[in-house]
């Protein structure tokens, strides 16, 4: 698939890849610092991608103006989505920001960006550590 026709896809789908794309970099930093109990694993991982730091995550990287106009502009997408879930244990404004953030992160693995994907990535799993209390 081109890069213009990943743009006709809907946030929805691309939130749906971003999810585990996201996840996937976090479950390889928690192995690599030395997590391995499968219990420990999971409740780490939750602290990184749960609605609520996704959308913590969102909003610092807006904040700290680290995306493209078009990145800003994927996120946007998958923000505005018509959902018609909602996550278990976050209000309906911050799903939908964390679903934005989804939809950015599924982009950039579809596209092909994978430097950038892993440049955000990296970014974001710094920036929990150091700042989210989640």
């Amino acid at each position: 698939m081109s890069k213009p026709e990943m743009k006709l896809l809907s946030g929805l789908t691309l939130a749906y890849v971003g999810d585990a794309s996201y996840e996937i970099f976090v479950r390889k930093h928690l192995v690599l610092v030395g997590k391995t109990r499968p219990n420990q694993l999971h409740r780490e991982a939750t602290h990184y991608v749960s609605a609520k730091a996704q959308a913590f995550l969102m909003e610092e990287m807006l904040k700290a103006d680290l995306l493209t106009a078009e990145e800003v502009g994927i996120y946007k997408r998958g923000r505005n989505a018509k959902s018609h879930t909602t996550a278990k244990n976050a209000d309906v404004t911050t799903y939908r920001v964390a679903t934005g953030f989804e939809a950015l992160m599924g982009y950039l693995d579809l596209t092909g960006a994978s430097a950038r994907l892993a440049e955000l990535a990296a970014w974001c799993i710094a920036k929990v550590e150091e700042t989210y209390e989640g």
